[in-house]
């Protein structure tokens, strides 16, 4: 058996191969989940073309945060196919350019609520619509980069992540009274499409293994894959409202 049987899982954030979300897909698979992945915009046609790599092609149902009506539909979807859901990933996050690189004070407010809404608010939107499903209680997951230190060049995403990280924190005390968990998953830096759009991204990559006591390798996301899937499992059953570090111990050790 595997650790998802049985579980209907919905699964954001894919758009390819090297997507963390698509790590998350492949193996919620191979441990026995039924999934969905979710896309949105000009993703759309990617996420679709992208879901034909997995071993079972998961269809894939139109999601953008920016619109609520998509919220529900997304519900009403979900509800028609498969009555309950047991699990969600959210592995979603976008800044403006004016948003990243260094410049923190530059960056206008219409820009940085953009940031705010697709990146943390939409915590808080995919539960509305997952959680009326979750009857027999459920986890939902995010994928996060630690928000406790501010780190170069990610400006107003680090802001976006540390309401995402609070977000989990209030929908965990909200929900945990109907069984459901949400956790966030820290992720160290991986080679990803969303990596490659953060200006000075290497620099995280020529320290960060080094730092690491257990040593990371930017190119492998099956470590942030396998702590997903254990948490939408029924392993951490007593676990909620935490943020679970994957970054070979970088985040403990002193500069």
């Amino acid at each position: 058996m595997g650790l998802l049987d049985g579980k209907k899982i919905v699964i954001t954030g894919v758009l390819t191969d090297a997507s963390l979300a698509f790590g998350v897909a492949r193996l919620a698979q191979a441990e026995g989940a039924e999934i969905v992945l979710t896309g949105a915009g000009r993703g759309l046609r990617l996420t679709e073309r992208t879901a034909r790599k997995l071993a079972t092609t998961p269809d894939v149902i139109e999601f953008d945060v920016t619109r609520p009506e998509h919220a529900t539909a997304l519900h009403d979807t979900l509800a028609e196919r498969w009555g309950r859901v047991d699990g969600a990933l959210h592995a979603i996050g976008f800044a403006p350019e004016s948003c990243l690189g260094g410049n923190f004070m530059a960056a206008p407010w219409d820009d940085v609520k953009v940031a705010l809404e697709i990146s943390a608010y939409s915590l808080k939107l995919l539960a509305d619509a997952v959680v009326p499903l979750m009857t027999e209680g459920g986890s939902i997951v995010g994928l996060d980069f630690d928000a406790t230190r501010a780190w170069p060049a990610y400006d107003w995403m680090g802001v976006a992540k540390a309401a995402l990280e609070s977000t989990n924190r209030y929908l965990a005390r909200e929900l945990g009274p109907r069984g459901i968990r949400c956790n966030l998953v820290a992720a160290g830096p991986v080679k990803t499409m969303a990596a490659r759009s953060i200006p000075g991204f290497a620099a995280f990559e020529d320290v960060w293994s080094e730092r690491a006591p257990l040593g990371w390798d930017v190119t492998d996301g099956e470590p942030v894959a396998r702590a997903c899937v254990a948490l939408l499992s029924d392993w951490f059953g007593a676990t909620t409202g935490s943020m679970i570090h994957v970054d070979g111990g970088y985040h403990a050790m002193g500069a």
